[in-house]
């Protein structure tokens, strides 16, 4: 990587927690200790990305994004076009994904460094059943904005490339497959050894401050982070294997308790072996994200197993008995774009009334074409009145429809996001967060909803 560091970053990690002994109980088997982090049925890895991608981006430009992910929401579409609308991006922003495999969170990243832009890294892991994958793996985001006043600077990177087959997934299946671990072992710990020797050689650099190794192959990933330990500390993917974003989120939870002037070593053994040498620069300190990645895992509210099954379509349920929703139209979607993906809504330049959605003509003043436009995304906001709807088609009823007023002027219903009837109150403060609405004819309905704050 050349000509630009890290500027920025933001991670996301949803907000719902399986309990292994949930599995274990399920399934009559030992599933181990803790929980597993697991997006919502109206989160995937487009809305996760945006998420992540809103807090690198809170104050910066770019002029690039890089989408890399193993779950795209949609096959012959680009899916980073979802989030540069989200993100209310200038149409000259060149946005593209990179697709397919682990090994596209370093792509992303590169490509980001290359020329000061933004990579956002995202996927919404599944395993059969009682799998290790779906044991150890994780639903996450974290994405990085590159620029000239970097706060970590990428110093020295090697790379090497190796065909074998160690983990792969058929493209229309949900859940993948790994060959024999050991397997898998054996070919990644040379790569590993060559392309850490070569950074660390580069970089000059006999023993780095911090030690990170990702890989699909968590006994791999363990060896490796046994071998090469850091001064200060030495781990792996924070949250267990979350495809392309594995990298992203590791790197995120090193820079959160990075010092200036120390160094890390981020190693990432996939289809081959990536190796960087970061130094944290005396801008660390007071540019972290705001919520470091240790506090997202451990907030969190659990669901059932049964539930998540539900939600990932391998629990094949009775469906609620109501028609379910249209597929949404192309048209009507395109002319809304701004409002729809980016929420953007309307400000009289005559007397200030805010119009949610966008209007042309004043509700107060009746002036005509005399608006501005004004972005509510990730906007907090206050709730005003809200009902429960227990008929309303969802994958996850009960509906809670809610009437938000927003600080700084515009009222609006929203749904609320992550399940909170049992939370939810007159006067309690709520944030907009972009989410899929609902699907139908495979077709994404993306639309923003409020979360409680």
């Amino acid at each position: 990587m050349t000509g630009y560091g890290i500027a920025a970053y933001g991670t996301y990690l949803p907000a719902h927690r399986v309990q292994l002994a949930d599995i274990g109980t399920t399934l009559g088997a030992n599933a181990g200790k803790g929980s597993r982090v697991v997006a919502s049925f109206d989160e995937d890895s487009t809305t996760m990305g945006v998420a992540a991608a809103a807090v690198a981006m809170a104050s910066g430009t770019v002029d690039s994004l890089y989408f890399a992910t193993t779950t795209p929401a949609y096959a012959d579409k680009t899916n980073a076009t979802a989030i540069h609308a989200a993100l209310s991006l200038p149409e000259a922003v060149f946005a593209v994904d990179m697709v397919g495999s682990a090994r596209g969170g370093v792509a992303a990243l590169r490509a980001a460094a290359a020329g000061g832009g933004l990579a956002v890294l995202a996927d919404v892991r599944v395993g059969r059943p009682g799998s290790a994958d779906e044991r150890g793996g994780g639903d996450g985001a974290a994405a990085f904005l590159f620029g000239p006043d970097p706060i970590a600077e990428v110093i020295a990177e090697s790379s090497v490339t190796a065909e074998f087959l160690d983990r792969w997934r058929e493209p229309h299946a949900v859940s993948g497959t790994q060959w024999e671990e050991r397997f898998g072992v054996e070919r990644y710990q040379p790569l590993i050894d060559r392309a850490v020797d070569a950074v660390l050689t580069e970089a000059g650099i006999g023993e780095p401050d911090h030690v990170v190794v990702v890989s699909p192959n968590v006994t791999a990933a363990k060896r490796a982070a046994h071998g090469l330990t850091g001064k200060l500390s030495t781990r792996n993917a924070p949250i267990g294997h979350v495809g392309a974003a594995d990298i992203g989120l590791a790197l995120a939870a090193v820079l959160d308790i990075a010092e200036p002037g120390e160094t890390v070593l981020l190693v990432s053994a996939a289809d081959g072996c990536d190796a960087l040498i970061l130094r944290a620069t005396e801008r660390i300190t007071r540019g972290r994200q705001p919520i470091p990645v240790s506090t997202q895992l451990s907030s969190g509210r659990p669901v059932s197993y049964a539930t998540y099954l539900g939600w990932r379509g391998i629990l094949d349920r009775e469906p609620p008995r109501r028609p379910e929703p249209d597929r949404v139209a192309a048209p009507p979607s395109a002319r809304a774009v701004r409002w729809k993906y980016a929420l953007t809504g309307s400000r009289c330049t005559t007397c200030r009334l805010v119009h949610l959605p966008p209007a042309r003509i004043c509700k107060r003043c009746g002036a005509i074409d005399a608006m501005a436009d004004v972005s509510m995304a990730h906007r907090p906001a206050t709730v005003t009145t809200f009902t429960v709807d227990r008929l309303a088609f969802s994958l996850a009823p009960p509906v809670v429809e809610a009437v938000v007023d927003f600080d700084e002027d515009g009222r609006y219903t929203l749904e609320v996001a992550d399940g909170v009837a049992d939370r939810l109150s007159v006067g309690a403060r709520v944030e907009t967060t972009f989410r899929r609405l609902h699907s139908a004819g495979g077709v994404h309905n993306y639309f923003w909803k409020a979360r409680l704050i």
